[in-house]
């Protein structure tokens, strides 16, 4: 496996390639996260050839190399995040080593992953997505049309934007509504579509020939001359129709499936059910939009709550 910044004093020593390729083969990695791993490897690889040290030889290397990576990357001001996945991705190195008896206990032992803030997930109300999705474009402009079925698509269903973009012409039932999806894990699921989805899907699909495509380019979702929309076009055509909307310039594809989620449970959508329209492996994921806010949760108390002020309730026991 070639290393993805090609520097030669970072690359990483065959034991860490064995390692990746392990993930690749036998657990089935995506390539993106298998990317992302390897950087991990070079990045505290070169930070031990710094010191005289190398995954190399992993005999040698201690809890105190872990301790000294995660405080330099701390002092670098690195985000909690990538220096959590950098411990991860360490983690497992070493106990792919121990599984073949080349160490018998892992250096990253009893370290603990820099704590973590969990933000609720971003979202829109209802008036600024529908001010998103009704922003006009130029009228039959093959481009307009497929952003607003790209938008559509992407709140009226609460998919992923790899989702949408991976979605193939026969992925699509307009007359029956529904769209087949393949999530994370390769697991396949059937989202229901809208029926603005559906009408936008319509009339974008009865001019996508306009993008040129080749006879055998199957997906639905075309950028220039004809090849697949890419996530980063994807992320700059929400991005163009949330500031032709007004709307703050971060809201990106992301921010409509967590938009579609905190509508759907706001309504009063059983969270199971929300659950399997997003894909969520773990219920614990989807419970992340079930935050309402202090002015929320304070007019349902006094509302509801018998001992609230202004609360209206029969004397009657339930």
């Amino acid at each position: 496996m070639s290393s993805t910044h090609g520097a030669a004093e970072a690359a990483i020593p065959e034991n860490a390639q064995v390692y990746l390729a392990w993930l690749a083969v036998e657990k089935g990695y995506a390539k993106a996260t298998l990317a992302a791993y390897e950087s991990d490897l070079e990045y505290f690889e070169q930070y031990l050839k710094n010191r005289g040290r190398s995954l190399a030889d992993p005999q040698a290397l201690t809890r105190r190399d872990l301790q000294g990576f995660l405080a330099e990357q701390h002092r670098a001001r690195q985000a909690k995040t990538s220096m959590s996945r950098r411990l991860s991705c360490l983690r497992g190195f070493f106990r792919h080593l121990i599984r073949h008896g080349v160490l018998a206990k892992s250096p990253a032992e009893g370290l603990a992953n820099p704590k973590l803030s969990k933000p609720h997930p971003k979202s829109l109300n209802v008036d600024q997505v529908f001010a998103l999705l009704d922003t006009p474009g130029l009228p039959g402009d093959p481009e307009a049309l497929r952003d607003a079925a790209l938008a559509e698509l992407l709140y009226g269903s609460g998919l992923r934007v790899s989702e949408a973009l991976g979605l193939d012409l026969c992925d699509v039932d307009l007359t029956s509504c529904i769209a087949r999806v393949m999530g994370k894990g390769s697991k396949e699921r059937l989202a229901p579509l809208s029926d603005t989805a559906v009408a936008a899907l319509r009339t974008y699909m009865g001019v996508r020939h306009a993008f040129e495509p080749d006879p055998a380019e199957q997906t639905l979702f075309l950028g220039q001359r004809g090849k697949p929309l890419q996530r980063r076009q994807a992320n700059r055509i929400i991005e163009s129709l949330s500031r032709a909307a007004g709307l703050p310039s971060t809201v990106s594809p992301h921010v409509l499936r967590h938009s579609f989620a905190s509508h759907m449970l706001q309504s009063g959508a059983d969270m199971r059910a929300v659950q399997e329209l997003l894909g969520h492996a773990r219920l614990s994921t989807t419970q992340r939009y079930t935050h309402l806010n202090l002015a929320q949760l304070a007019k349902s108390y006094d509302k509801a709550h018998p001992r609230a002020r202004g609360a209206s309730h029969s004397k009657d026991e339930d």
